[in-house]
């Protein structure tokens, strides 16, 4: 009996600590600008994307469309940093406006809603309420995050 009291503080203890060590999303400050158009952040709370780093260090979009851009093309905006530096991708979801986790996400592509520029994949935490927005705003699919393509990204320019 001792043993498995042992075992569940173990367990215990170390889902404490992967979750004490988690990223949580920043607060966007006025002056956080968007790395890939320049736009100011904090004007577009509705779709703000946020990619933390493993070092702390972050970047703040103005729509999961320009996050995704970023994400595909280090070389061009960060080149000091990869794809295995990200700890964390946050985006904001369309129904609730809260971060959820970017690479869990279900995104539609092709609605009728608009971002700040212009189409935009909009988030969503749940398949069905991504199937319902689908139905609603005359989407064209939706994606999980390793469906997304850097042609997926460029179609919506």
């Amino acid at each position: 009996m001792k043993q498995l009291g042992l075992g569940f503080l173990i367990i215990v203890f170390t889902i404490s600590l992967a979750l004490a060590n988690e990223k949580k999303p920043v607060k966007v400050q006025p002056k956080d600008k968007c790395p890939v158009c320049g736009m100011f952040v904090a004007k577009y709370p509705d779709f703000v994307a946020e990619i933390i780093f493993k070092d702390g260090t972050y970047a703040v979009f103005d729509g999961v469309k320009d996050m995704f851009k970023y994400y595909f093309n280090f070389k061009k905006y960060n080149p000091l940093k990869t794809c295995s530096d990200i700890d964390t991708i946050y985006v904001t979801e369309y129904y609730n406006l809260e971060f959820i986790n970017g690479f869990n996400a279900y995104y539609v592509i092709g609605s009728d809603v608009y971002g700040p520029m212009g189409k935009e994949l909009i988030p969503f935490e749940k398949e069905k309420d991504a199937k319902e927005f689908l139905k609603d705003h005359k989407g064209k699919s939706i994606l999980k995050f390793k469906d997304v393509t850097y042609d997926t990204v460029k179609s919506l320019d």
